[in-house]
């Protein structure tokens, strides 16, 4: 007979680490300039924040701390810090979130170039940052093992802007739309034929 590994009493179930991401995650936002002085280098879980007149036709669901915030984005990070600030904040070639953006901001005229990836020019990269700065918000959770938690938390809550882990009827067609519009805006170079 086996006897099932039991938990130590001071280890949270994966229940207890959702519910407590939950609340941090529902906490007050914080500007990107804050942010960035407080994000540690743990992992964790992390959510984005906006104004409903940001993207008026994505429900996503009010802060409970800061109700004129909805929530638009959820993801998870071996490194908080890194994810946010080297990623999130910077690069599109390496950024859902920032890919998702620029697709459903087609309107201001970001423009995309191919690397080895669609990617926008560093101009517009410069100019999401900053977009990112006046409109969203953040929230995060530390975590030692994100993933765990990350797709019950896109469950409960269905951000707008996530496509994987989303129920079917959550998912927003607007976001699908923007992302294939994104990564169909610049292709490979054709090699030169020589005749």
């Amino acid at each position: 007979m086996t006897i099932p590994e039991r938990r130590p009493d001071h280890v949270p179930t994966d229940d207890a680490r959702v519910e407590e991401a939950l609340r941090l995650l529902c906490g007050v936002p914080v500007g990107l300039d804050v942010a960035v002085k407080r994000l540690s280098r743990g992992s964790g879980v992390y959510a984005w924040w906006a104004a409903p007149s940001i993207f008026p036709d994505l429900p996503g669901p009010p802060n409970e701390s800061a109700p004129s915030l909805r929530l638009l984005y959820l993801g998870r990070a071996t490194s908080l810090r890194g994810r946010i600030l080297r990623n999130h904040l910077r690069r599109s070639g390496s950024s859902t979130l920032r890919r998702t953006l620029a697709g459903l901001l087609v309107a201001e005229g970001y423009r995309t170039t191919w690397t080895d990836r669609v990617v926008l020019v560093p101009e517009d990269e410069a100019r999401l940052t900053a977009w990112m700065h006046t409109h969203l918000r953040l929230t995060w959770a530390e975590d030692a093992e994100p993933a765990t938690i990350e797709a019950e938390l896109v469950r409960r809550v269905h951000p707008p802007l996530n496509v994987h882990g989303v129920d079917p009827e959550h998912l927003q067609a607007a976001v699908v739309a923007a992302k294939n519009s994104y990564n169909t805006s610049s292709r490979p170079a054709e090699p030169s034929r020589t005749p």
